[in-house]
C-alpha cells in the first residue's frame, strides 16, 4: 500500500462529502476521499445558484450513460447521466430539497422511520440553509390554478404530509450561491488537515483479504494505478449506479454473473444490482401569452393519481412540478437533443456531438424563437412511487466501462396507469381559470390525444428519467438484504454503503435530501462504532 488511512470514502457526491467531513471531524482519524470527477472550483457553475442550467450541459460534471432499450418506452435507450465532481449530482441539480412523506418511510426498516429521522433532517437543514424562493406572478397563478384543480396550498412541504398539497419547495441555496453538501460541509470550513481529497480518482476495486475483510482500494489517477489501505473501513458513496458496479468489480455480487466475466467471486450476493428503480417523468408543455417571470423549479405538488397502486390511501403516487423554459430549456436541449437523435456510435464521437450542439445553440438564439421560449412553460408529471423494478449488471471487467442499466420502466402496468392519470390531473391544472388567463395553449400531449391509450403512447415516446436512481444495494433487517440497517455490507467486514443505493423504496419526492441524510447517519454510525471498539 502506498499509504494507509483509517477510513476511505469512495465518491465525493451528496452523501460522500458529508461522510468524509463528519468522520474527519475527529482529528484522530485519517480519512481519504476519492472522487472520480474534478474539484468543484474547476467548474464554477457548480457553486452558484443560477449555474445549475450550465452545469447540466457541461460534460465535465456529468457522467454520461444510457439505459438498456426499454420495452415500456417504445424500445428507446434513455439518457441516464449523473453528477460527477465534488458535490456530485447535488452540484448540478435544481437545488430541490424534499424529505418525502411520513408514509414513504413506513416502507423503510425500523430505525429509519419518519420520527427516527426528523432530528437528522433538521441538522442537515441548518447546515444547508434551505429556504423557498420568493413568489412571482407566474408561480402564484400556478398555485391558484392548482387550487382550482383540487390541490391545497401548503407552506411547509417538509412536514411529512404531501397528498393533495402544493407549495413553494425548500431549496438549498443562499443568495447567489448553491448550498450543496460540498459547500455546506467541506468548502465553507475548509477541509481538515486529517482529510485527504483526491479528485480524478477512478476506483477499480475494493481489496479484500482471505477472511473477507476489506483492507484497501485500488484506483487510478491520470492512468496511474494506485492503492490505499483502510485500517477501519471503506465507505461506498458512488451512487446507485456506480456503487453496485464497484462491488461487482470487486467480486461481490451475483456469482454466476461475475463468473461469466471472469471475476473471482469473493461473496455471492444475488441482490447486489437488483431493486433498481427511478422516478420517470413527462413534461406537458404550454405556451403562455406573456413572458414568464420565474427562473427555477420552485413549485412542487403531490397527489394520488392511481388508486390501484399498492399504497396506503393517503399516500401520494405522483409529483407535479412547474417548469419554465426560460429557466434552463436552452441548456437542457444542448444536452438532450444529441442524445436523442444521434445513434450511439455517432454520439460517442465528440466532434460530431459538439458540432450538433453548436447548431442547436445557434438555432435557439434566433431572436423570434428565443422570444417565443420566454412564454413557454411545462407541467412536469413525475411517477413518484413506481412499482416496477429493474437491475444493474456489469458490461465488462473494465472499471471505466459503464454498467448495463435496465430500470424496466412500466414493467408493471400500474405505473403507466398512474402516469396517464397524472397527465389528466396536469390537464385539469392547466385548464383552470388562472392559467387560462395566463395562456395555456397545450403543445404536448396535444389536444387530439384524449384517450388513455393515446396518452400512454405519447408518454412512451417522451418519458425521461428524473435522475433519482436508487435501491441497488437495499438495506434491511433480513439476511437477504445486502446492507444491514447500520449500512454495513453483509458478508464482508469493513465495507459500509452510504448513498441512494441502500434505499429500499424511493420516497415520492426527490432523492437528494434522503441521500444526504444517509451520509449523515453513516458518519454517526462510524464514529459510534470506533468509540465503542
Amino acid at each position: 500500500m502506498a499509504e494507509s488511512y483509517d477510513v476511505i470514502v469512495v465518491g465525493g457526491g451528496s452523501a460522500g462529502c458529508i461522510v468524509a467531513a463528519e468522520v474527519a471531524a475527529d482529528p484522530a482519524l485519517r480519512v481519504l476521499l476519492l472522487e472520480r470527477g474534478e474539484a468543484a472550483e474547476a467548474n464554477p457553475e457548480t457553486l452558484t445558484a443560477e449555474g445549475y442550467k450550465y452545469a447540466f450541459a457541461n460534460d465535465r460534471v456529468m457522467l454520461e450513460r444510457f439505459t438498456e432499450p426499454q420495452a415500456g418506452c417504445g424500445g428507446r435507450r434513455l439518457f441516464a447521466g449523473t453528477g460527477m465532481g465534488m458535490g456530485g449530482s447535488g452540484s448540478i441539480n435544481g437545488m430541490v430539497y424534499t424529505r418525502g412523506a411520513v408514509l414513504d418511510y413506513e416502507e423503510w426498516p425500523e430505525g429509519w422511520r419518519w420520527d427516527d429521522l426528523v432530528r437528522d433532517f433538521e441538522s442537515l437543514e441548518s447546515r444547508l440553509r434551505v429556504r423557498p424562493r420568493p413568489p412571482t406572478e407566474f408561480t402564484e397563478a400556478c398555485i391558484a390554478a392548482s387550487e382550482a384543480a383540487g390541490f391545497a396550498r401548503k407552506l411547509d412541504l417538509n412536514d411529512g404530509t404531501l397528498r393533495g398539497y402544493l407549495g413553494y419547495e425548500p431549496m438549498s441555496y443562499e443568495g447567489d450561491a448553491r448550498r450543496s453538501s460540498y459547500v455546506s460541509f467541506l468548502k465553507a470550513p475548509g477541509a481538515p488537515e486529517n482529510l485527504t481529497v483526491e479528485t480524478g480518482a477512478l476506483a477499480h476495486r475494493i481489496l479484500v483479504n482471505g477472511d473477507r475483510r476489506a483492507h484497501g482500494v485500488e484506483y487510478a489517477v491520470g492512468g496511474v494505478v494506485k492503492t490505499a489501505g483502510a485500517t477501519r473501513e471503506i465507505v461506498l458513496c458512488a451512487g446507485a449506479l456506480e456503487t453496485p458496479k464497484l462491488l461487482m468489480l470487486s467480486g461481490i455480487g451475483p456469482a454466476e454473473h461475475l463468473q461469466s466475466l471472469g471475476i473471482e467471486v469473493i461473496l455471492d450476493q444475488p441482490e447486489i444490482g437488483q431493486n433498481l428503480h427511478d422516478h420517470p417523468n413527462v413534461t406537458m408543455f404550454h405556451k403562455g401569452d406573456r413572458e414568464i417571470d420565474c427562473f427555477y423549479p420552485q413549485l412542487y405538488g403531490f397527489h394520488r393519481a392511481n388508486p390501484e397502486m399498492p399504497l396506503p390511501r393517503e399516500q401520494a403516487d405522483t409529483c407535479y412540478v412547474f417548469y419554465t423554459a426560460r429557466s434552463s430549456l436552452h441548456q437542457a436541449t444542448l444536452r438532450m437533443i444529441p442524445a436523442i437523435v444521434l445513434p450511439r456510435w455517432l454520439y460517442d464521437i465528440r466532434a460530431v456531438k459538439h458540432a450538433l450542439r453548436r447548431l442547436i445553440d445557434a438555432i435557439l438564439r434566433f431572436p423570434p424563437l428565443a422570444r417565443w421560449l420566454l412564454k413557454l412553460y411545462g407541467i412536469v408529471v413525475i411517477l413518484g412511487k413506481p412499482v416496477s423494478r429493474g437491475a444493474l449488471r456489469l458490461k465488462s471487467r473494465d472499471p471505466g466501462a459503464h454498467p448495463l442499466v435496465d430500470p424496466r420502466y412500466f414493467a408493471d402496468p400500474r405505473d403507466m396507469d398512474a402516469l396517464v392519470a397524472g397527465v389528466k390531473i396536469g390537464r385539469r391544472i392547466a385548464a383552470s381559470p388562472p392559467l387560462r388567463a395566463w395562456g395555456n395553449a397545450e403543445l404536448g400531449p396535444g389536444a387530439r390525444r384524449r384517450g388513455d391509450e393515446a396518452i400512454a403512447r405519447w408518454i412512451r415516446k417522451n418519458v425521461m428519467t428524473t435522475y433519482h436512481f436508487c435501491g441497488t444495494c437495499r438495506m434491511g433487517p433480513e439476511p437477504l438484504a445486502p446492507v444491514d440497517t447500520r449500512l454495513r455490507l453483509r458478508g464482508v467486514r469493513g465495507i459500509r454503503v452510504a448513498d441512494a443505493s441502500v434505499v429500499p423504496s424511493a420516497p415520492v419526492s426527490a432523492m437528494n435530501a434522503p441521500s444526504m441524510l444517509i451520509g449523515y447517519r453513516a458518519a454517526r454510525y462510524i464514529r459510534e462504532e470506533i468509540e465503542a471498539a
